[in-house]
């Protein structure tokens, strides 16, 4: 391959980003490190460090000719996250009586888990490309049993460390981009009683105590984290405090405040104003990457990166501000791209960098041409 042909690759998939998707995440980053700044400046630091590391990222996904090597990077990435969870099952460490994470050297940890995100949405893009479903009935038995095998091994896993809500969070992303590729209606509907009878003896048989007092929580009077994160929503009124007025999170009362309860001090900082601000841009994104999955719904790898991003985007989203406002139990479920943290930063910049990659390579002239061979020969 000349440098020609790099340069021209270069420059076509530049020219062909969806520019708008990009400026969309902005005033969301925007958003998370004020707040972050305002809270620790340490861990502001730390996530300029993590901004730094997603940009290098999301480049390196970008520009990866994924339509060429999705064939072998998927199901390595799969079968190597699933080889990880093994491996916490059996070195992990433990935290706070949760098996995880698996210790790196030098000390550093690594929580699997996370990147079954990524790793699982790769493999459905996948396989799904590979069998995509009838047009106009959606996959049948046989092959919706495949793809719910994909998804249930892992949450298996995850589930066992145990880490309810992250895979709670996994399953309804990852079956909701099956049933947005498309579903037999019967299997829907079949799904839909199982889940209603099985609820009540999951909850009775196969919750543990900690997990029955969430919901119990939940349900009774909210826990101190909750009754902490309303009083300081309930406190920043329509117009928000300055920060040195915001003594809830100052003052350290609100717990977690960076990570999980990110959204109260929004709340109690920018008040009613900047919560709505902030869930109206979370919308427009999510709208745009399912517009973007319907206008490329002959391509099934945009479609599954696509909405799998907006579904994980929803649910955690959904999930987190209903939890901070006592109307969902409390389970592990950051904001997306506005609670601190590295590993999922990384995770969202690496996906939104392969789906800007789809999209550029649709307009990419010897992906679509009779020349194809172009991109592996050199020219004489």
């Amino acid at each position: 391959m000349n440098s020609e042909i790099i340069i021209d690759y270069f420059k076509q998939m530049t020219k062909n980003f969806n520019y708008v998707l990009i400026l969309q995440l902005l005033p969301i980053l925007l958003v998370s490190s004020v707040l972050i700044k305002e809270m620790n400046v340490a861990l502001f630091h730390k996530q300029m460090a993590y901004y730094m590391v997603s940009a290098v990222v999301f480049l390196f996904a970008a520009y990866t000719p994924w339509k060429y090597l999705l064939w072998i990077l998927a199901p390595l990435a799969f079968i190597i996250n699933i080889a990880l969870l093994f491996g916490v099952e059996v070195a992990g460490k433990t935290i706070l009586g949760a098996k995880r994470w698996l210790v790196l050297p030098g000390g550093l940890t690594l929580q699997p888990s996370e990147f079954m995100k990524l790793s699982i949405l790769l493999f459905l893009a996948f396989i799904i490309s590979k069998r995509p479903p009838d047009r106009e009935k959606g996959y049948g038995l046989f092959d919706f049993l495949i793809m719910s095998a994909i998804i249930l091994i892992p949450s298996y896993l995850i589930l066992k460390e145990p880490d309810l809500g992250t895979t709670l969070l996994l399953l309804l992303a990852s079956f909701g981009v099956l049933f947005i590729v498309g579903i037999n209606w019967k299997i829907i509907l079949t799904i839909a009683l199982a889940i209603a009878f099985v609820a009540p003896l999951g909850y009775k048989y196969a919750l543990k105590p900690y997990q029955k007092k969430r919901i119990e929580d939940f349900l009774g009077k909210p826990s101190y984290q909750v009754q902490q994160a309303l009083i300081a929503i309930g406190s920043g009124g329509i117009e928000g405090k300055s920060k040195d007025e915001a003594t809830q999170t100052q003052l350290k009362f609100l717990p977690v405040s960076t990570t999980d309860f990110i959204f109260a001090y929004l709340g109690e900082r920018f008040g009613f104003k900047g919560m709505v601000i902030v869930i109206v841009l979370y919308i427009l994104l999510i709208i745009h990457l399912l517009f973007i999955s319907k206008i490329y719904s002959d391509d099934y790898q945009i479609v599954v990166i696509a909405s799998g991003l907006s579904l994980l985007f929803f649910v955690y989203m959904g999930v987190n501000i209903y939890m901070v406002i006592g109307l969902a139990p409390v389970v592990g479920a950051p904001l997306p791209m506005l609670s601190h943290g590295g590993t999922s930063f990384i995770i969202f910049a690496f996906l939104f960098g392969i789906l800007e990659n789809l999209i550029s390579f649709k307009a990419y002239k010897p992906y679509n041409s009779d020349t194809k061979i172009d991109m592996i020969k050199p020219k004489s």
